[in-house]
């Protein structure tokens, strides 16, 4: 009786963008870790994983085969080297991209959480 409302195409949507932001923020956080390593090559979400989330959205294969879609790392190769080294992370730009992930982060839980208390608001017909 509760799996439709968790099948439905926003909540999942919002569930696979929060499994990309805390991979997203892990990645950020070992690339700031590995700022001094020498030839250290900057890692970031596989490209495809938003192309292939928007496919299968527009699609409307998400809520039947959102297991298929997983958010990866990938080395980014749009990185430039920005020491002798061959080291390509900018820890300025780590900062600044750890922080619209985590505006991102936030806003993303907000939906889940919305979505839950309007589930208890159905069930117990009060909200909280």
């Amino acid at each position: 009786m509760v799996d439709p409302i968790f099948q439905s195409d926003n909540y999942l949507l919002a569930r696979k963008l929060l499994d990309a932001s805390v991979l997203r923020q892990e990645a950020l956080a070992s690339n700031i870790a590995n700022a001094e390593t020498p030839g250290y090559r900057r890692v970031d979400l596989a490209p495809d994983f938003a192309s292939t989330l928007k496919t299968k959205l527009a699609s409307g294969e998400l809520s039947a085969n959102a297991q298929s879609v997983q958010p990866t790392l990938a080395e980014d190769l749009h990185a430039r080297s920005v020491r002798p080294d061959g080291n390509t992370v900018e820890v300025e730009r780590e900062l600044l991209e750890m922080n619209r992930n985590t505006v991102e982060y936030d806003y993303l839980t907000e939906i889940v959480s919305r979505n839950i208390k309007q589930l208890r608001l159905a069930i117990t017909g009060r909200s909280a």
